[in-house]
């Protein structure tokens, strides 16, 4: 396949600036591509690469006015640039259909139309699979369970009983959503377990890593918004509520009860205690242990969890420490000849 650069920009709602009759005939990352590849560029520090790369057009933000390659300008080059990956690469991996033979599937179950159901899944008594719904190979999904259409879930998700999950749904392999939540009571030494009689509720868009657990509400739900995105091997617990948009980053670990508000990052291997309140559009930085509410819009970063402002200038203090041991020491030294 060949594309003009000038095709390539009314794809992606671009703008050309440079040769637009330059031939494209694949893609590549911008220090990989070869002649007759395009490739993009989003961050500004890698502009430079744009006059070194052998690629023969590039995708940039806009703002960017003159290059030694054609170049199209778009608001978001790497959306831009996933929409011509898919126009240069053929999908060679056909999508299941129909139900495989091996499939154990138990009374009252509801099938919509067109769902392709690979071997030795299992669905149970009274759920709901919606139409155009996909499960591969080993999945299961427990009684009462309502998936909704258009869905995919990958090899050995496991999805328990009473749970709902919404259209356009991706969950990725060896996910578990509604295992019991950690509740325990200490009696005399010996731990009693809680029953855990809530439900989960996944919204419309959600899609979900692989390994991550999503634990169900001791009582009421645990709830993942609309359109959020969740990393590989996420521990989210009972009663936790995601709001939408939401991203939560590989590693991290929220605790019960917590409440995370609308496009809120919560970035890789951070610790969230229970029953606390992340604000809209907060950002939780990486390895953030955090202790305490954090307000909308704020970002956090270091343990416990300050304004990433004030953990940046901490941190650059501890790095200073071996100098100041230093110091200290010539001072007592000096101090003991006086003496």
């Amino acid at each position: 396949m060949e594309k003009s650069l000038a095709e390539i920009a009314e794809l992606v709602e671009g703008e050309v600036i440079g040769d637009a009759t330059v031939a494209i005939r694949g893609v590549s990352g911008i220090k990989e591509a070869t002649d007759g590849e395009i490739a993009f560029v989003a961050n500004p520090k890698y502009f430079s690469l744009i006059n070194e790369t052998a690629a023969s057009a590039i995708i940039t933000p806009r703002g960017v006015k003159e290059a030694a390659k054609p170049i199209v300008c778009t608001e978001n080059p790497s959306l831009a640039f996933s929409r011509v990956v898919s126009l240069f690469t053929a999908n060679e991996i056909k999508p299941p259909q129909g139900v495989h033979p091996t499939a154990v599937i138990g009374k009252n179950v509801e099938l919509g139309k067109d769902v392709a159901i690979q071997p030795y899944c299992v669905i149970e008594e009274g759920a709901r699979i919606g139409a155009g719904t996909i499960l591969y190979a080993g999945v299961y999904v427990g009684q009462h369970t309502g998936i909704g259409e258009n869905c995919i879930l990958y090899p050995y998700v496991s999805i328990r009983e009473r749970i709902n999950i919404g259209n356009r749904v991706i969950i990725h392999n060896g996910t578990v959503i509604g295992s019991d939540g950690f509740g325990f009571a200490k009696v005399r030494g010996i731990h009693h377990k809680i029953p855990q009689i809530g439900t989960v509720v996944i919204e419309d868009d959600v899609e979900i890593g692989a390994n991550v657990t999503v634990d169900r509400a001791r009582f009421d739900k645990t709830l993942i918004g609309r359109g959020s995105k969740i990393d590989n091997l996420v521990q989210i617990a009972h009663n936790v509520v995601i709001g939408e948009g939401s991203i939560i980053v590989a590693q991290a670990g929220i605790s019960g009860s917590t409440v995370i508000g609308k496009n809120a990052t919560v970035a890789g291997q951070a610790g969230l205690v229970g029953h606390i309140t992340i604000g809209e559009g907060a950002i939780i930085a990486a390895q953030a242990g955090v202790t305490k509410s954090v307000p909308a819009h704020a970002c956090v970063s270091g343990y416990p969890a300050k304004p990433h402002h004030i953990a940046k200038r901490i941190n650059a203090y501890i790095q200073k420490l071996p100098d100041l041991f230093k110091k200290v020491a010539q001072l007592e030294k000096c101090q003991d000849k006086k003496q």
